[in-house]
């Protein structure tokens, strides 16, 4: 597929921060031919390129939409456009690429999906942390049982961050982390009830610091805690199981996957508490294994997932489906915050 003949021609609409990172993927990756970049701000774009690129700079959408070698789009603009945009650009015909999140509402989300299936048009959903060679890792691990029968989840995904004008820390953080559990677990990330608890230390005006807790299976609690005000960065997630526990510690590179043979062991299970209370508890202390994974940037994976889909005519690891249920929750965290009280997953879509 090096061969340019064999190559599909893309454009990516926003040319800003997460936009300049998807040009340079799709403008290094074998099969992709970086056609176009469209932005309101030309000057931004041709920042973006550079000056001796052949790359072409537009700033009208629709003229992008129009071109004949362009296949597909990616969309890095704010989220209040994504639904109006991947519309125009599945009516063109073009396949797309949308920035998480997918869209504002259920409903929106809801219209773009139908409107892929409609076109015969790929809709994928960039939740880049599922290309990450850990987070591949970690699907592997739970869909072969490696740690026994799934206990719990705990997320932290902290750090000083930029409080944002438009959204909480839940739809700023948590996505990447609702992505990655629909992603690893089998079965996907479809709980019946979610509990949200946010507060503004600062006066901000919006949650700066929230917890998030969600059933993922009987007896199964996972826990979402993301914060902007944490002076140190932490990027972790345990999953616990009956017989091993693994570690995800995505600031750390010499150690980015811990498999630990540690934990609690109660031989004996007893039929009423007063009996339980009497049984046996041990801790089992054992050997901790660091599994080699290999370093690549994941977005280089996720648009050469981009290409796959499209030539094979099949479903996106991260489509626009699996977008749609990391809305619902993100859409069910406003209903809890609001009310103070968990949220049934089904009567979710009014919150959206």
């Amino acid at each position: 597929m090096g061969d340019s003949v064999d190559k599909l021609g893309v454009a990516v609409i926003g040319s800003g921060y997460w936009g300049t990172n998807l040009v340079r993927n799709f403008r290094n990756h074998p099969d992709w031919d970086l056609v176009a970049v469209c932005d309101l701000d030309p000057a931004r774009a041709a920042r973006v390129v550079g000056q001796r690129s052949t790359i072409d700079l537009l700033s009208d959408v629709d003229e992008l939409l129009a071109r004949s070698d362009v296949t597909a789009v990616a969309i890095a603009t704010p989220a209040s456009t994504h639904h109006a945009l991947t519309l125009r650009a599945l009516a063109a015909g073009k396949h797309v690429l949308v920035e998480k999140p997918i869209a504002e509402s259920l409903d929106q989300a809801a219209e773009m999906i139908a409107a892929a299936q409609a076109a015969g048009r790929v809709l994928m959903v960039d939740h880049t942390f599922c290309y990450t060679p850990a987070v591949r890792y970690i699907r592997d691990a739970l869909a072969a049982g490696d740690l026994g029968d799934l206990l719990y989840v705990d997320s932290v995904r902290i750090n000083l961050g930029l409080v944002q004008p438009d959204v909480n820390v839940f739809w700023d953080l948590a996505p990447h982390d609702l992505s990655i559990l629909d992603f690893v677990l089998p079965g996907g990330l479809a709980p019946q009830t979610l509990s949200a608890v946010g507060t503004d230390p600062l006066g901000a005006g919006t949650e700066c610091v929230g917890h998030l807790s969600m059933p993922v299976a009987p007896e199964v609690l996972a826990h979402v805690h993301v914060n902007w005000l944490s002076p140190v960065k932490v990027r972790q997630m345990i999953f616990g199981g009956s017989r091993r526990t693994l570690v995800w510690d995505d600031v750390n590179p010499a150690q980015r996957i811990s498999i630990y043979d540690r934990g609690v062991d109660l031989p004996t299970q007893r039929e009423n508490a007063s009996d339980r209370r009497a049984s046996t508890i041990s801790y089992r202390l054992g050997d901790v294994v660091v599994p080699a994974l290999p370093e690549r940037e994941a977005l280089s994976s996720m648009v050469g997932e981009l290409a796959a889909a499209i030539r094979e005519e099949r479903a996106p690891l991260t489509d626009g489906h699996a977008a749609m249920r990391v809305l619902r929750l993100l859409s069910a965290s406003d209903s809890s915050l609001a009310t103070g009280a968990p949220v049934r997953l089904d009567d979710s879509r009014s919150a959206a």
